[in-house]
Parts: C-alpha cells; sequence; structure tokens
C-alpha cells in the first residue's frame, strides 16, 4: 500500500472519531432525523419532501437494529467518502502529498463535522456532488466517454438524493457553454448518459405525478415559511465560514481556474461557481445548500498551492498551510457543535449569537441554536406517550396523533411499545392504519391551551391533559399530551375526512 493511502486511513478513522465524540450525552437525535429514519419503514419511490435515496438507508439502518450508532454512521460514512474522492480528485490533477493533506485536513475540520453529525439528505449531496466533479474531471482528462455514463449515473443517484442539485446543472451547463469545453454537447454520448439518468429518476417522476407533484407544494411552504427570512449578507458570510480553515485555498483555486495554465481545460469550473453561487443567492436559498460545491475547490486550490510553493523559500510556507486549518479549528470547536450541555449555552450566549448560531428560521435569536433544541426533549414525549398509551391499550386500540412529523418520528424511535404514531404532518399523512377501529385517541399538540378538550372531548366519554413536554432547553418545551378514551364514534371516519380536506387539525 502506498504511503499515501496509508495517511489517507488515518483521515478516514478521524473522521469517524470525531463524528461520534463530537456531540455530547445530553443530546438526542434530530427532528428531521426521526422522518428520514421512519422512511426506511414505508419504503417508496418518493416522499413529500425529499426523493427517495436517503430512505434506503434507513431501510438499512433498521436492518442493522436501528441504533444511535448505526444512524450516525451513514452520515459519517459519506463524508469520509467525500474526503476520498477529494484525494483522488487531486491525484488526478497531478498533486501531491501535501496537497492532499491540505485538502484532507480542510474537509475534516469544516462544516462537514457539522453536517455529517444528523441522519439527512445533505450529507450524500456533498458526497454524489463532489462524485460528479471528479467523474467530469476525469472525463475532461481522458475523454473517455465511459466517465459520461458514470456521470449520468451519479447525476441521476444526485436527484433521488435531493432535487437541490438542479443549481449544480444550471450552473455548470451554461458555464461549459462559455468555455472551450462546450464541445461535450457535440458528443453524442453526453445525450446517451442524460437517458440513462431520466431512466433512474423516471420512477420518482412517475410517483411525483402519481402525487400530483407535491414538490411544488413543498418548495412554496419553504419559501413563503422560511427562505423569506434569508438574509443574503448571511448568505456570503456563512461560505466564507463552511470551510474556515482552506477559505484561503478555495479562493485561490479561483484565481488557479483562471490564469493557471494546467488549469485551462478546467476554467468552467470557475464560471460553474459563478452561476450557481448567483442562483443560491437571487432565490434566497439557505446557505447550506451550497456546501457541496466547495470540495472540489479545495482540491483545485490545493494543487496550485503544492505546484507554486515546491521550490525555494516558498516551501517553508507549507507547514504554515497545514497548520491553518487545524488553528482555525478551536474556536469552531468550541460553538459550531453539540458537545457543551444546554446550560453552559445558555449561560454563556455571547460566542453563538457573534457568529448568528442563536438565529432560528423564523429570523429570531433563541437560547439555544435551532438544530441543538431540537435534539432535546424528545425521550422525555416518548416516555410519557408510553405511560399513558399503556393505561388507555386495556380499553381498546389507541391512535398517537401528533402535531409535527418531529414529535411523531421521535415517538416511534425511542417507544419501548411498538407504537406508531402519525401526523397530518410531512409523510406521516400517507402513513396513516385505518383498517382497525380506535377506541382511544392520544393527542399531541404543541398549543398550551384547552381548545383541544372542547373540540375533541366530545368524541370520547373521558377526555383530560395527561402530561407536557418540560425540558425547558427543548424547542418543544409545553407540547401538551392530551388522553381521549372510550370512543362515541368511529374514529376513522373523522380522520379520513381530515385526510380528504387537506387540513392539518384533528
Amino acid at each position: 500500500m502506498k504511503k499515501s493511502y496509508l495517511i489517507l486511513f488515518v483521515f478516514i478513522i478521524a473522521k469517524f472519531i470525531l463524528q461520534y465524540i463530537l456531540i455530547s450525552p445530553e443530546y438526542e437525535l434530530h427532528r428531521d432525523e426521526f422522518l428520514h429514519i421512519d422512511q426506511g419503514n414505508h419504503l417508496a419511490w418518493g416522499y413529500l419532501s425529499v426523493p427517495p435515496f436517503s430512505s434506503w438507508f434507513a431501510w438499512l439502518i433498521q436492518i442493522l437494529g436501528g441504533s444511535v450508532f448505526w444512524v450516525k454512521f451513514f452520515p459519517a460514512l459519506f463524508g469520509a467518502l467525500t474526503i476520498v474522492v477529494v484525494w483522488k480528485i487531486i491525484e488526478e490533477l497531478k498533486g501531491g502529498l501535501f496537497a492532499q493533506v491540505l485538502a484532507s485536513l480542510g474537509l475534516l475540520f469544516s462544516v462537514l463535522l457539522r453536517l455529517n453529525m444528523l441522519f439527512q439528505p445533505n450529507s450524500s449531496e456533498v458526497f454524489l456532488w463532489t462524485l460528479f466533479f471528479y467523474i467530469l474531471i476525469k472525463y475532461m482528462n481522458t475523454e473517455k466517454v465511459k466517465w459520461l455514463y458514470f456521470g449520468g449515473i451519479i447525476f441521476g443517484l444526485g436527484i433521488l438524493n435531493k432535487y437541490n442539485i438542479a443549481f449544480l446543472a444550471l450552473g455548470f451547463i451554461p458555464a461549459l457553454l462559455l468555455t472551450k469545453q462546450r464541445k461535450i454537447f457535440k458528443n453524442k454520448h453526453t445525450y446517451w448518459s442524460g437517458l440513462i439518468t431520466l431512466v433512474i429518476i423516471f420512477p420518482n417522476l412517475l410517483w411525483q405525478y402519481n402525487n400530483n407533484f407535491p414538490i411544488i407544494h413543498h418548495m412554496k411552504v419553504l419559501s413563503e415559511n422560511q427562505l423569506v427570512n434569508v438574509n443574503r449578507f448571511d448568505f456570503f458570510k456563512s461560505q466564507l465560514l463552511f470551510f474556515i480553515g482552506v477559505t484561503f485555498v478555495i479562493l485561490i483555486s479561483f484565481y488557479a481556474l483562471l490564469f493557471y495554465k494546467p488549469f485551462e481545460k478546467f476554467r468552467f469550473f470557475f464560471w460553474g461557481y459563478v452561476i450557481a453561487i448567483s442562483l443560491f443567492v437571487f432565490f434566497k436559498a439557505k446557505d447550506y445548500y451550497a456546501i457541496g460545491l466547495y470540495p472540489v475547490y479545495v482540491a483545485f486550490g490545493s494543487v496550485y498551492l503544492d505546484h507554486i510553493l515546491e521550490n525555494g523559500w516558498k516551501r517553508f510556507l507549507k507547514p504554515i498551510c497545514i497548520l491553518h486549518p487545524i488553528i482555525l479549528f478551536i474556536p469552531m470547536y468550541r460553538i459550531s457543535f453539540p458537545n457543551k450541555s444546554p446550560e453552559f449555552i445558555v449561560n454563556n450566549p455571547e460566542r453563538y449569537k457573534k457568529f448568528g448560531l442563536l438565529r432560528w428560521e423564523d429570523g429570531k435569536d433563541h437560547s439555544l441554536p435551532q438544530d441543538f433544541a431540537d435534539m432535546l426533549g424528545w425521550k422525555e414525549l416518548a416516555q410519557k406517550v408510553d405511560k399513558e398509551y399503556s393505561k388507555l391499550s386495556k380499553t381498546g386500540k389507541t391512535l398517537v396523533l401528533c402535531d409535527n412529523y418531529g414529535q411523531a418520528g421521535a415517538i416511534n424511535y425511542y417507544s419501548k411499545m411498538g407504537i406508531k404514531a402519525v401526523s397530518f404532518n410531512a409523510d406521516y399523512i400517507n402513513w396513516f392504519d385505518l383498517k382497525d377501529k380506535y377506541f382511544n385517541l392520544i393527542r399531541i399538540k404543541n398549543d398550551d391551551n384547552d381548545d383541544e378538550l372542547k373540540e375533541t372531548g366530545p368524541y370520547f366519554e373521558i377526555s383530560r391533559k395527561a402530561d407536557s413536554i418540560t425540558n425547558p432547553f427543548a424547542r418543544e418545551k409545553g407540547t401538551l399530551i392530551f388522553s381521549f378514551s372510550r370512543a362515541k364514534i368511529d374514529v376513522r371516519a373523522k380522520i379520513k375526512s381530515e385526510i380528504d380536506e387537506g387540513e392539518s387539525e384533528f
């Protein structure tokens, strides 16, 4: 084995270790993780908010036992594979060990540590984008048509992972047309590879058609409720901080792509970045949507530095470049990860507020970063629902109906009684089991009032407020657990009418 591959192996091991130790034991799984895990129990060619790619790994997690270890394993794996692909890109660009180590450190000590903590499509997105760029570079160097077909396959999988990859296509197609590499569009195999992409994504397109294209509704809701709060200045600031240890490498890569002769055939990567980022900004996309662009530019910049720092006094700058991402990781370690207790963060908010980490998607500052608050209170909810469920199950079948996908998924994951909670929110609206009659209902509500008792109570003989989430740091603090038993009517009819009307209340 090459010495360089032994070093790569060390980076891979370090990546896995860091992903597991950067989360303090006080924190549980994240709200979004519960939904993606539950999708593995309901395999389909599409879901209301995401394509099916992540559900295949969720299914595998279930097969492996569903433990937190495996939930965290796959995003860490995609992060490690991203480092491997960048290593191979540098080999393809004729870079040496210095470039590979610099790039690997830059990726290891970056926003990817945060991204790869959570089981979401984002980790696989960055990997698939980087792999697609590697394939594109291989084709430009060899002009072997097999790389076009590999590219078609990976791009198809990228669409099945997250529709966000459309920004990559919209950025790089015109970029190729602006340079000499436009000749790729004269190659018939480019279009045959595009057909392979279409074949791969066709089942998802068919699913979207049969379900009235829910992606359109999802994007509309996202735009109205979240993207409207995106600040374009904050977007650009985040781009500089994502790979803070090698931001200078990324900036240098833009110069190299424009003026460094060996990179002339890859000049379209410069224009691809400019166009893609412009589109992200125009549509007020969330800052992390663009993360998948950067690993390849870390590779370009590292190779360029490797070449220009090869001789003379400049070679003494190499150790400084290597130390840079390590040193800058220290302040990032202090604020970017849930490695401090909620109490510590609440009592020391200054450093978090300074970097905008306390601002939630509603545009307001809160006591904890939103992602951290979304990792608290779920076990408490599941335990209290289990307690009430055990009482009601003695008198008949019980439905657990939640306000949102986080509540439903958390109950399903942490419940010791095999509860299958549902919600009118997200994909759970398609997962109701209405074969049997329900005699009891446990209703999880965010609103801290008694309206639920007035609205739903008349349908049951007994109704009461059973409990609530009391964790002071949880985003779900105050969420109520209502208990209704001995139904006077067939609850299924009421649920079916609500589903047909597309309402979000019971």
